[in-house]
């Protein structure tokens, strides 16, 4: 039990058979992961910075209006907030004890034989708003097929997403689909090169691979996908928001790659960086 926030264990840890899975297919889905205590009171925080509408947090400097209401600069696919999650008591201690799964789902070692262990990267509130109505931060449109990588900026591969639904999900609220054995593919660039199209357009023969079938998740379940591994997800055609948080995390030896990046402040970095400092602590 932890004395600050009275909760147990937040998570359990990952089996070899799911270990396995992702090896297998680039993603897995954990069934019953998380507590579904925890999961309230994420959700209790996810509402209290952006609303129960989820559209409600503060818009940032780059979204001013457009002339149809909804903000320039955002997100198609959902309202990302950042979650604050290394200085939050009830984030923090999932934080760390996902962690200890995502080092064994990297699976890599060091010459010693011992684990090279996993580092926070980012944490966010990922509300994918319902597509029947506007919204003023976007976030409300499907999730074009794409790969994560490119995006952050780093080194090496490795990285992962955990990805939690707040709430039990169907394909209805546009949970996501993965193209099974894409993390082999190698590099796929930025979604914003494929011409408005997305990952299946422009590598037709991903489309010889096999498509998961779109997530249901029922409370305390989660999928994890590396970052080479393709995936989308269809709208949000329910009535009100499929409350998400993912959680980024990245190697322990990872260092940036000197490219521009949204993601952390790279003002007094150089290229070759390690990301050792503490914005990204080990954990687990």
């Amino acid at each position: 039990m932890d004395e600050i926030t009275g909760l147990k264990s937040p998570c359990r840890l990952v089996t070899p058979e799911e270990v396995e899975h992702l090896n297998q297919h680039g993603w897995v889905k954990l069934k019953r992961f998380v507590d579904p205590d925890v999961l309230a009171r994420m959700l209790e925080l996810a509402q209290d910075k952006m609303g129960a509408d989820a559209d409600s947090n503060p818009m940032k400097a780059d979204m001013a209006p457009a002339a149809d209401g909804e903000a320039k600069g955002a997100l198609a696919y959902f309202n990302a907030e950042r979650s604050g999650g290394l200085s939050n008591p009830v984030l923090r201690p999932l934080i760390d004890e996902i962690g200890k799964s995502a080092t064994r789902l990297l699976g890599r070692r060091n010459n010693d034989g011992t684990p090279v262990g996993t580092r926070y990267y980012s944490d966010f509130f990922v509300p994918k708003l319902p597509s029947t109505k506007s919204s003023r931060h976007g976030g409300n449109g499907a999730t074009a097929f794409h790969q994560d990588y490119i995006t952050f900026a780093v080194d090496r591969t490795g990285g992962m997403t955990f990805w939690i639904p707040l709430e039990s999900y169907g394909p209805e609220a546009g949970t996501m689909s993965f193209v099974n054995g894409s993390h082999r593919a190698g590099v796929m660039g930025d979604y914003t090169t494929y011409g408005g199209g997305d990952a299946l357009e422009t590598f037709p023969e991903l489309r010889e691979l096999e498509m998961s079938e779109q997530m249901d998740y029922e409370l305390g379940d989660i999928t994890v996908h590396t970052h080479l591994t393709i995936h989308g997800a269809g709208a949000n055609m329910m009535d009100r928001p499929r409350w998400g948080y993912l959680l980024i995390v990245q190697p322990a030896d990872v260092c940036w790659n000197g490219s521009p990046c949204p993601n952390f402040d790279t003002s007094e970095m150089v290229p070759w960086q390690a990301l050792n400092d503490e914005r990204f602590p080990l954990i687990g």
